[in-house]
């Protein structure tokens, strides 16, 4: 039996696909321990690991966050290097003690890779995005806004640098705790199909399509298509967007599923016709098992569990990563991407993927190649490999 400690940011498409991975641990016999955030204690203890809240040693969320997310690479930095150093002392007492065998991080989370590093435990990084290195990173297209927000923050970057050399730490430049490198055994949660430039990455890299939970709805009789909605869980608070939505769709033979957030207030939304339902959140791999169509905003996550089910897309990206989603999706001819967000450009959006034969047998394709990828056994058996078992 091995002792592996997980570490994840706050962020449910960062931790939602690691959860089957620790049930299938758990299931053979380690033990795990998962440093993550309270939002995720439910699931993380429902598949059998301990949790540890890190709550606190977050820093204070700027008051534009909305703004920020996937947007502002500075205050990334800065979260991530401030997040460390502050739980640095608590973790350090914690492994002395606990002398985990492997250390299992969100790539995303600097902290649990710094942390493994410092004190020559070995490592497995864990990506949910698509893996990136110098070659992937070249397909990003940061808007212009983008670019100058990284720009101006990199004085705050090289700051943050060197505290963490301060602190022991060694890091010569940022993209050391952003890239993935072909030395390091990386978990990849979809297939090489779907993954871009695929063959850049070296052997140690596991590509284990999603790792979605084992639910199964009944299907419903055949009625009028289902078309679901969805911006995520974090930039989701756009009231003109979802308006448009149920503008476009009112009096269409097809039935809608809207989820617009906790922070969207539906009242305010307008009169909503009987054939669109409205929700502040929705069980999303439920949802996607009776859908025709996925109207997104293109993160990993969502795109990923989409696929899986053979759910042709609408593609909404929000920022470059999801761009780089989106660009992914409409290369594998699985999704349409999304030009306007006037009703009737929606609408003939939705309308062509769902009369256009060839969007859902592409699904179909990648979906294969998904669920033939190993899932969360195959990412257990590289942690059982790294940790000595």
């Amino acid at each position: 039996m091995s002792r592996i400690l997980f570490f994840g940011i706050p962020a449910h498409g960062h931790t939602n696909p690691t959860i089957e991975v620790v049930r299938e641990l758990t299931s053979r016999g380690h033990e795990v321990w998962y440093c993550s955030f309270d939002a995720f204690r439910h699931k993380i203890e429902a598949a059998g690991g301990q949790f540890l809240s890190c709550d606190k040693y977050l820093p204070p969320a700027p008051a534009d966050i909305q703004k920020k997310v996937g947007r502002d690479f500075a205050s990334l930095i800065e979260m991530t290097v401030d997040t460390t150093l502050r739980m640095e002392q608590a973790v350090f007492e914690m492994l002395k003690r606990w002398k985990p065998d492997c250390i299992v991080s969100d790539s995303m989370c600097t902290w649990g890779k710094l942390f493994a590093r410092k004190h020559n435990i070995p490592f497995v990084c864990s990506t949910t995005t698509f893996a990136f290195n110098r070659y992937t990173a070249r397909l990003m297209k940061p808007g212009i806004g983008e670019v100058f927000r990284t720009a101006a923050g990199m004085p705050r970057i090289h700051t943050k640098m060197k505290r963490l050399q301060e602190h022991g730490y060694a890091v010569s430049n940022v993209q050391q705790l952003i890239e993935n490198d072909n030395d390091t055994h990386t978990i990849v949660y979809t297939s090489r199909e779907f993954q871009p430039m695929a063959e850049t990455f070296s052997e140690k890299y596991l590509f284990v399509g999603p790792s979605v939970a084992d639910i199964t709805v009944k299907k419903r009789p055949a009625q009028k298509p289902l078309l679901y909605i969805s911006m995520g869980t974090v930039l989701n608070k756009n009231d003109t967007f979802y308006r448009n939505c149920i503008k476009a769709f009112s009096g269409c033979e097809i039935d809608v599923i809207l989820s617009v957030g906790e922070k969207t207030k539906i009242s305010a939304l307008g009169k909503i016709p009987s054939h669109i339902t409205v929700r502040s959140s929705v069980n999303q791999l439920e949802i996607l098992q009776r859908a025709d169509v996925f109207l997104t905003h293109c993160g990993m996550n969502s795109v990923n569990e989409s696929i899986y089910y053979g759910v042709p897309m609408v593609l909404f990206p929000q920022h470059s990563e999801e761009g780089l989603v989106a660009m992914r999706a409409e290369q594998t001819g699985t999704g349409l991407r999304l030009k306007s967000i006037r009703p009737s450009r929606l609408r003939k959006a939705v309308f062509k993927v769902l009369e256009t034969e060839a969007y859902r047998q592409n699904a179909q394709r990648i979906s294969h190649t998904f669920h033939n990828a190993g899932g969360a056994p195959k990412a257990a058996d590289m942690i059982e490999k790294v940790s000595g078992c």
